[in-house]
């Protein structure tokens, strides 16, 4: 078992705090930033789950809020925020940049796994960072939102969607014909949009984990 290091940060992005949570393992190979879907944040379960099998596997995580308080409370009445990917991949390109100046990860390349909406600003992100984001996972997510960004993302990318989410299989598929980058799509078996069923999160985790770990370099 890995020993791993928990911070609690604050991440500025224009003219709000956006806290999360970063965790490193002894000799990191890497960073990954989650990006989570509408009516999430840096506590969700699922993300919490995968980070820490990503921990184990040496790569430290950063969960973090894309809304302040604020904004969460507002979106909750208005729908206002969930689905501005623009703001969204804006506030997560900034969080790749704050690591890049943060002395405990500023040599670490950075992958991104995205959750539903996250995964869009995710792709978005990747695009406007080539340099430093090396790898993506999109867990259940929505990669078309990312739309002209697609063409242009780099990042090897693998997209996991539960078999039996069929509406969102038919998203990811389109989504995929547009990218040029290394790509690939999974199906986890028995899984709906959220991996509730025993044992296909953990599976999501397993692929995460051996997806970033075979395109980030070793410790």
């Amino acid at each position: 078992m890995r020993e791993v290091q928990f911070k609690d940060v604050s991440i500025p992005s224009g003219d709000v705090l956006l806290g999360g949570v970063l965790a490193t393992p002894a000799k990191s190979r890497g960073v990954i930033a989650f990006a989570h879907g509408s009516g999430s944040s840096r506590f969700s379960r699922r993300n919490r789950e995968v980070a820490a099998v990503l921990q184990q596997a040496g790569l430290a995580t950063l969960l973090f809020d894309l809304l302040t308080a604020d904004e969460s409370s507002r979106d909750v009445e208005t729908g206002l925020y969930r689905f501005n990917i623009p703001l969204l991949a804006r506030r997560l390109t900034d969080a790749i940049d704050w690591l890049a100046s943060l002395p405990a990860t500023a040599t670490f390349d950075v992958g991104l796994f995205g959750a539903s909406t996250g995964a869009g600003a995710a792709l978005i992100a990747a695009a406007a960072r080539p340099a430093r984001v090396r790898a993506i996972v999109s867990r259940g997510g929505r990669p078309d939102l990312a739309g002209a960004a697609l063409p242009h993302v780099r990042a090897p990318t693998l997209l996991i969607v539960g078999a039996l989410d069929t509406q969102v299989i038919e998203l990811n598929e389109t989504a995929a014909r547009r990218l040029a980058c290394e790509h690939r799509t999974i199906l986890v078996p028995r899984a709906t949009h959220l991996f509730e069923e025993p044992g296909t999160l953990q599976e999501v985790a397993r692929l995460a984990a051996d997806w970033f770990s075979g395109h980030m370099p070793a410790a």
